[in-house]
This record gives structure tokens, sequence and C-alpha cells, in this order.
């Protein structure tokens, strides 16, 4: 026979703001939100791994971060993740000027960047930095 799972005490104002963040947070917030919710009611740490297909060491760890932080510990830490290669706006600036001349021959752009910033990228990077300006309603590149 296996170890009683423990339980969560959680506040009417504790559970309505988890309740709020799984449902209308990104996916990994409302995952962890969810988990959380999932332990208050009992369930055992491997339960709840089977039920969001991750593993109970996964589960114990947010559920000690948010005993420790409230619900704010569940949240992303910034500067998580891999750091960006073409950020701010001294590079926007400079790509903005560069693709409006080599606006037909992008790899010629990506080539003369590289040479005038000083880093290495790809073309993807460059796709995906000139879609982020686009979408930010910088479209005059």
């Amino acid at each position: 026979m296996g170890r009683k799972a423990k339980s969560l005490d959680l506040t009417l104002t504790q559970r309505a703001a988890l309740e709020l963040g799984y449902k209308q947070e990104g996916a990994i917030f409302s995952k962890r939100c969810h988990m959380i919710l999932l332990k208050s009611e009992s369930k055992t740490s491997q339960e709840i791994a089977d039920l969001l297909l991750t593993n109970p060491i996964s589960v114990n760890k947010w559920v000690n971060r948010y005993k420790a932080h409230g619900i704010e510990g569940l949240r992303t830490k910034p500067g998580q993740g891999r750091k960006r290669i073409l950020h701010g706006k001294s590079d926007e600036a400079k790509v903005k000027a560069v693709v409006q001349v080599e606006r037909q021959r992008l790899k010629l752009a990506k080539d003369q960047l590289e040479q005038d910033l000083n880093k290495s990228f790809s073309m993807k990077t460059l796709q995906r930095f000139l879609k982020n300006l686009s979408a930010d309603g910088n479209a005059s590149v």
C-alpha cells in the first residue's frame, strides 16, 4: 500500500485566482495552475503527472514553488530561454536600412548585416525578425 497523497489547502481567493489562470493564461501557466488545482483535490503526484503528460518530479517542483511564492511562483521567470541575436532599436534601424536597399535580395542583406553587426545568424532568424517588425506595426521595411 502506497503513501497517502498530501492535500493542498486553498482559500476561495487562491482557488479563484488559479482557476482564472487556468482558463485565461498561456498554455504553460495554465498547466501549472491545473497541477495545483488537482493537488488541492488530494490527487497524487503520479496521478497528476499521468493526466497532464509530465512526470511526478515536475509536479512536486511546481507544488513546492506554489507553496513558497504563491501564484506568481508558477510564472516563467524573465530571462529564461535562448537570448535574441537581433534585438533593440539599434539593430532594428540597421536591419531596416539594409533591407530597404537589398529588398529583392535578402541573402545579400543578411551578409551585409552580419558584417555590419558583427553577428552570425541564419536566414530564418532574419526572416523571423522582419516578420516581428511588421507584426509590431513597423511595416515600413
